[in-house]
């Protein structure tokens, strides 16, 4: 029998790896890497609407999908925690399986969708058809609390068609501790408009397959939200960052990279270097 269907509870994990989180303002909804029991969300059958839940909120409110923009001029429209005088399609969530993961869409067409990037961005929760970032609408579910027999009715046996992934602590179909881990750790720091970046701190960070700066590129864009920027390192000998050339080192050690937004004052001083040795890193006219 499906997992959804037999789910009393659930957490639900963002590409980011982060939780969907219920704030303690009970009004609104972000992302975390605490799986607190704000992260735990009881799952509610829609009755005659197979394939529909209600997602409900350890304070008793329910996932719901606004109309209000969530950043005015942007797309993304805004997820809160709400009561609503009759329950409506506002709080209706279709599970959409792809691969191991599910998307969650409103009865609109709209897809929630975990935001990373800069604040105000970074951690947030929208709702909207992304045209990039398409992964940010994929979430993994883990079941927190499984109903028995005597919970379900036939309805709630019908409610859903697809298969939700396990959490890993329920797996025993390998040892993850004997698994290697591919690829290499990126640290990154995005800079200030004059070029600062505080190193001091660990650093937002996740692991890199490929070796290609090309391919540090485009993750950085992905996890930034940021597009033409530059990737630098720090000099050992004088502090200095100086703008990534051709390939990263070529064993697997662990790296901490800078982001220079091109946008910003400190471009200024790496675009014309960085032009000259890839022009991939020059921004668009």
């Amino acid at each position: 029998m499906d997992f959804f269907s037999r789910a009393k509870s659930v957490k639900l994990k963002s590409r980011h790896d982060k939780y969907l989180t219920a704030d303690a303002d009970d009004a609104s909804v972000f992302q975390d890497r605490s799986d607190s029991a704000a992260a735990n969300w009881a799952v509610e059958f829609v009755e005659g609407a197979g394939g529909v839940v209600r997602l409900r909120s350890c304070s008793g409110k329910y996932l719901t999908a606004k109309d209000e923009e969530f950043l005015l001029g942007v797309t993304g429209r805004k997820v809160v925690q709400s009561v609503p005088p009759k329950l409506d399609s506002s709080v209706e969530w279709e599970p959409v399986r792809e691969g191991m993961q599910v998307r969650l869409k409103t009865r609109y067409g709209n897809y929630l969708r975990a935001n990373g990037g800069l604040p105000p961005w970074r951690n947030s929760v929208t709702h909207d058809i992304p045209h990039r970032h398409h992964d940010w609408i994929l979430w993994d579910v883990e079941v927190v609390e499984t109903r028995s027999d005597a919970d379900l009715s036939e309805d709630d046996v019908r409610c859903s068609n697809f298969t939700l992934r396990l959490p890993s602590n329920l797996s025993s179909s390998s040892d993850d501790s004997s698994k290697k881990y591919e690829g290499r750790l990126i640290y990154y720091y995005v800079v200030d408009d004059d070029g600062n970046a505080d190193d001091s701190v660990e650093g937002l960070s996740f692991q890199l397959k490929g070796s290609r700066l090309e391919d540090l590129i485009q993750r950085l864009e992905e996890e930034t939200g940021l597009e033409d920027i530059i990737v630098c390192s720090r000099s050992r000998l004088n502090g200095k960052l100086y703008p990534l050339r051709l390939a990263l080192p070529p064993d697997n050690a662990p790296m901490h990279v800078f982001i220079v937004p091109s946008a910003s004052r400190a471009a200024n001083e790496f675009m014309p270097a960085a032009a000259r040795r890839s022009p991939s890193l020059a921004p668009h006219p």
